[in-house]
């Protein structure tokens, strides 16, 4: 809600993807909106592992561009525009590279391939006495045939599911939610068939749009991706949520 300019978020809380320097993983936190930034960074160094008196903070949007610095330690984190699944990624700055974590400066040892097969101590002859992995050749095929077997069941859903239709999305974990396929296909962000849709409501993750590249034409936050499982084609009627008390 907007009076004179003024933005109110009525969340207390804001949930947001995390990354740093010291580490190539990202990971999820939630956090009140209402902490100051040096609270904020206090928090962040037990996730991370940078000194908070070290860090630098930079917001980055849904879409990974990036957007500014969280530079004033007296101003809340709800003062700046921290949306859901914002990435806020954090700088070490304490001093130089760390040169624990480059391992291009760390002299290697590599055993050849024909020395490693002889050996009956290594994770390899473990793997092969047990049938592990990729020894477990009946293992592998019935994967092979379990992964065959889901795709195929995907076309099919593919099959009854035209752009268009009005449909209603059950994945396990979230509400129930109605919309409008938009899309049905393959995609680049991963594998298998999918199928993008537009919820009545802002209950998505994005406006169409993923990596980049446009799938189809919707409002930010209304758009999603879900298997072609998860979609009932039918008639799901468009409710009037403004005329609702």
């Amino acid at each position: 809600m907007e009076d004179n300019g003024i933005s109110v978020i009525s969340n207390p809380t804001v949930a947001v993807r995390l990354t740093s320097t010291l580490s190539e993983f990202e990971s999820n936190r939630r956090f009140n909106r209402g902490i100051t930034i040096a609270e904020f960074k206090c928090k962040l160094e037990m996730v991370v592992g940078v000194p908070s008196s070290c860090m630098e903070l930079q917001l980055f949007s849904t879409q990974d561009k990036f957007l500014l610095k969280l530079e004033d330690s007296d101003a809340l984190l709800g003062s700046y525009p921290v949306d859901d699944d914002c990435r806020i990624h954090v700088i070490d700055r304490s001093g130089g590279p760390n040169e624990f974590s480059d391992l291009s400066k760390v002299e290697k040892f590599e055993l050849p391939e024909d020395a490693y097969e002889k050996r009956n101590d290594s994770a390899r002859s473990f793997m092969k006495k047990k049938k592990l992995g990729r020894f477990n050749e009946e293992g592998q095929a019935k994967q092979e045939e379990l992964k065959a077997a889901a795709e195929e069941k995907e076309k099919a859903a593919c099959a009854n599911i035209t752009t268009g239709s009005r449909c209603q999305v059950k994945v396990v974990g979230q509400p129930t939610k109605v919309g409008t396929v938009m899309y049905v296909g393959t995609a680049d962000f991963k594998p298998g068939s999918w199928v993008g849709v537009k919820y009545d409501e802002p209950l998505g993750k994005h406006d169409g749009s993923v990596n980049g590249k446009r799938y189809f034409e919707c409002e930010p936050k209304y758009g999603a991706f879900v298997k072609p499982t998860s979609v009932t084609v039918g008639d799901f009627p468009e409710e009037d949520y403004l005329d609702e008390m």
